[in-house]
């Protein structure tokens, strides 16, 4: 290696004094102890020409030793690279295919990681009609003024942070204040049915060998078809059959202080129950001040749950754990908690006569947002008088029987009659046919309902079928709302299931819980106090030194002492 080349290299890191050396001229760089012995034979021609071609980067290297031009050199690439990049996103985001790939996505990551075959389709339904719009942009009746208008769901995290398993994602919700101004002052219209009443009926008589109770009647096949038959006025079967009123002597009743409780008015109420001792209350959070002085919170137990809350001192004479008011029932028509649970799930305008809107959710949920963000993003600002969340991975009812017999749900002899008597009366498993319809199976856990006739009688209905065929009220569900939808322009809002995750939590049933193993308990002992009297003991001994502690040096020693 020649002195020239050293020369160069320390060039190259800023050295000066070396830099002084290096001569430039004519565009070429030569070191001064070469400079008298130059000739001009064809190789330093030709060499000539590459060093030429060398200079501007060897300029480039003395300004990028330079720290206050690197500084700027790297400012100026990263803003370069925040430019293109916030090009590339809007890009994106104009795409018309950005909407079913936000969809598909937020689906798969928040839902079960699973591809949703209806989501495919409208997405190929949206595109073969030209239309761009965000199947999950949160739907905005309002106006474009809304705060929520432009509201989407964030794109998913990569692959390798993804979460198994069904997951909430992100709601709009407008603040308390808000959403309470959004309440609408009126009624929502009611299409074609505008009076509906309910058959009662002292002493129910079986006429056929299917369906039916002494608490719901027994209405034959043709009063059946007849209740879809939607009129101006109507009288169906709505359970209650028997007594003066729901809840006196009618089977499922109340304690006569409870009865008056149930008849006042309430705009709003948010019920749920628990039977057979099944679950425990869950507590509602983030609840606001004004929802606690005007939504009253009603929990359904029976005798069996009473008993096991006194004798855990759960429930006194006040009727209120938390939240909740306690309403006890009393001659339970079912032997089947869950069926028995069906009642106030589906007649809620029976028992509640004087109330605007209900929200219901089953005894193993805890709700966390408050009444009022939920009814004004599920019912208000879409114009909805009737919402529940669709399946997070299941939409034909079909594939749901069977999820339902292969879980031992039911008695599978009874979901193939249920199923296969539906399939008589035209259902088909679910296909593009059905859009905008993008669901046959709920997830029911949740009803968000404002109370008007047509809405009663859809409730009602159902309940007629849960009361005739099986207590697995996913698969009814869809039968009723098709045959009532192709009498009247009447729709349900049926939202994501990670929206509804977003606002209730789902626990243990009672028994797992008592099954489960107690959390382990760590237990941290404080650090040891140095032993103060061997130490005292020990100085001026040699202790001998093993390992590690030997090469140490008698430096660490002096250092320890001290």
């Amino acid at each position: 290696m020649t002195g020239g080349s050293l020369g160069l290299r320390a060039g190259s890191y800023g050295s000066l004094p070396n830099i002084k050396n290096v001569i430039a001229g004519g565009g070429r760089l030569l070191h001064s102890k070469s400079f008298g012995s130059v000739r001009k034979n064809p190789i330093i021609m030709l060499s000539g020409s590459r060093e030429k071609e060398r200079s501007l980067p060897s300029i480039w290297y003395r300004y990028l030793g330079r720290r206050k031009f690197s500084m700027l050199l790297l400012v100026a690439f990263a803003v370069l690279v925040f430019v293109l990049g916030s090009f590339v996103v809007n890009k994106e985001s104009n795409s018309p295919n950005v909407d079913q790939r936000i969809g598909t996505m937020s689906m798969a990551h928040y839902i079960n990681a699973t591809r949703n075959e209806a989501s495919r389709i409208l997405g190929r339904r949206n595109r073969q009609k030209g239309g761009d719009g965000n199947r999950f942009q949160a739907s905005v009746s309002k106006g474009a003024n809304h705060p929520c208008a432009n509201f989407t769901f964030p794109p998913p995290p990569p692959p390798h942070l993804r979460r198994i398993g069904p997951r909430p994602c992100p709601v709009c919700y407008l603040p308390v204040d808000q959403a309470i101004a959004s309440m609408p002052s009126s009624p929502s219209e009611s299409p074609v049915l505008h009076n509906l009443t309910y058959v009662h009926d002292e002493n129910p008589i079986k006429t056929e060998p299917h369906g039916g109770s002494d608490f719901g009647g027994y209405p034959s096949l043709k009063q059946r078809n007849d209740s879809f038959d939607i009129k101006e006025s109507m009288v169906v079967h709505c359970g209650f059959v028997k007594g003066s009123k729901p809840g006196h002597q009618t089977g499922f009743d109340f304690d006569e202080s409870d009865l008056a409780e149930l008849q006042q008015f309430h705009e709003i109420i948010v019920a749920s129950a628990i039977f057979g001792n099944y679950d425990l209350i869950q507590q509602p959070r983030n609840i606001s001040e004004e929802a606690k002085r005007n939504v009253p919170f009603y929990m359904f137990i029976d005798e069996e749950t009473e008993a096991y809350m006194k004798n855990r001192s759960m429930l006194d004479s006040s009727k209120r754990v938390g939240l909740w008011r306690i309403i006890v029932i009393h001659n339970v028509p079912y032997s089947d908690a869950r069926r028995n649970g069906k009642v106030p799930k589906l007649l809620l305008h029976r028992i509640f006569p004087n109330i605007r809107y209900s929200i219901w959710i089953d005894g193993k949920l805890q709700l966390v947002v408050d009444p009022y963000q939920i009814l004004e993003r599920f019912l208000w600002r879409q114009n909805a008088n009737f919402a529940i969340s669709r399946h997070y991975r299941r939409f034909d009812v079909f594939v749901e029987a069977e999820a339902n017999k292969a879980a031992g749900k039911y008695d599978n002899s009874s979901i193939d009659a249920q199923v296969d008597f539906y399939r008589t009366e035209g259902l088909t498993p679910y296909s593009e046919a059905k859009l905008p319809i993008i669901s046959d199976v709920p997830e029911g856990c949740v009803l968000i309902k404002e109370h008007i006739p047509i809405t009663n009688l859809f409730t009602c209905l159902w309940f007629n079928e849960v009361d005739r065929f099986t207590s697995r009220d996913q698969l009814s569900f869809g039968i009723v709302r098709d045959k009532i939808m192709a009498k009247v322009d009447w729709h349900i809002n049926m939202f994501l299931d990670c929206e509804r995750r977003n606002f209730v939590i789902q626990a243990y049933h009672r028994d797992l819980l008592e099954h489960m193993p107690p959390p382990v308990a760590v237990i941290r002992h404080p650090p040891a106090l140095p032993n103060i009297i061997t130490r005292e003991r020990n100085q001026g001994k040699k202790i001998p030194r093993h390992g590690k502690d030997r090469r140490s040096g008698s430096r660490h020693h002096h250092k320890a002492s001290a």
